[in-house]
């Protein structure tokens, strides 16, 4: 039988067949170490060093990718280039937050096919969906970077989640699972550009986690403008679909609006956005655009930002300010992407960074 890729992601029972495991105890022993971090067969001292020689030869590597660039920034957040098995590269970011709470982002697909005029991921197009285990890896690296333990998970890197909706659904079993990480479903969220469909699966098979949306604007045709999954599903399909997910999993919905200087800060964006959220228990994240080389759109300035955020008061809409993290290493929100021919990437060796 041919080797699985990776080991992430596997059950006990499948380790155990796809290593030819002669006893049982073995895969739970694999399993520990591989929630530790440890992918290197080398490194499991408590198997013997016959099996650990097998595995290796077998294998290689109980992971399937592998880390090819590191940057990191003042604020602490790092961004790691990982190149999977196939030779394609994603990007995943550890953040930091005032609370020193540490927080994945991860990608869930390789580019992505939404379409959205302000983000750089949208530049690469769609090249594939990412499998669970590749998920999963993508924590592993971020917490083998890390000084202190991820706590908080977000699907908010390169993809859009709920158009992967069967792998990241898998991930988050395996995340939230005792045996291994235990990551509480309160402290994971997926963002989404509005896949009714996705957020209806989500409904129905009562995934618990924290649903974030990439509004941008209440203006329909706006938002048809900006982003092109309006013309799929608009914003009532949207806000019925986030009514109903309510109704079932009775969670306070993000709703993420990326701030476009002169394009939807003014007073008619704010008016159209208090009545689009009328009925919906929903907070307001305002994010100012983080600038990508290319795309026709500018940061609104503080003057900006405090204007809009004035009207928001005024309307009594709940909202808090991000400011953004991973800007200098162009790891922040809209700002993930990498080059498709990956024989041209260039790799950073330790000594490099």
């Amino acid at each position: 039988m041919k080797p699985p890729h990776s080991l992430y992601g596997l059950s006990l029972d499948e380790i155990s067949q796809a290593l030819d495991l002669a006893k049982t105890y073995q895969a739970k022993q694999i399993n520990e170490w591989l929630t530790k971090g440890v992918t290197d067969f080398s490194e499991m001292t408590n198997l013997s060093i016959a099996d650990r020689e097998r595995f290796a030869f077998l294998m290689g590597s109980a992971c399937s990718s592998t880390v090819v660039e590191r940057q990191r920034d003042r604020s602490g957040a790092a961004k790691l280039a990982i190149r999977l098995h196939d030779g394609a590269i994603i990007e995943a970011v550890l953040l930091t937050d005032e609370r020193l709470r540490a927080t994945a982002c991860l990608s869930s697909q390789v580019g992505c096919a939404q379409g959205c005029t302000f983000c750089k991921t949208a530049t690469m197009g769609f090249v594939r969906n990412l499998e669970a285990f590749e998920i999963v890896e993508q924590y592993i690296h971020l917490q083998n970077e890390s000084s202190q333990a991820i706590t908080h998970l977000v699907y908010m890197g390169m993809g859009e989640p709920l158009a992967n909706t069967s792998e990241v659904i898998k991930s988050i079993h395996l995340f939230h699972d005792p045996t291994t990480w235990n990551i509480g479903l309160r402290r994971i969220t997926i963002s989404t550009c509005g896949l009714v469909g996705g957020i209806e699966r989500l409904t129905e098979e009562r995934v618990a986690v924290k649903l974030a949306i990439s509004l941008v604007t209440a203006d329909n045709r706006l938002r048809s403008r900006l982003m092109p999954v309006n013309k799929r599903f608009n914003i009532h399909e949207l806000k019925d679909a986030l009514i109903r997910h309510q109704q079932v999993s009775g969670k306070r919905v993000t709703i993420e609006y990326c701030l476009l200087g002169g394009v939807n800060t003014d007073e008619v964006n704010a008016y159209k956005l208090a009545d689009w959220l009328s009925g919906l228990d929903a907070l307001v994240n305002l994010i100012p655009w983080n600038r990508v080389e290319g795309l026709p759109y500018t940061t609104p300035t503080e003057a900006e930002i405090d204007r809009f955020a004035r009207l928001l008061d005024r309307l009594a809409i709940a909202y808090t300010r991000r400011r953004s993290r991973g800007q200098a290493i162009d790891g922040a929100c809209g700002q993930l992407a990498v080059p498709l021919n990956t024989l041209e990437y260039h790799l950073l060796t330790d000594d490099g960074e």
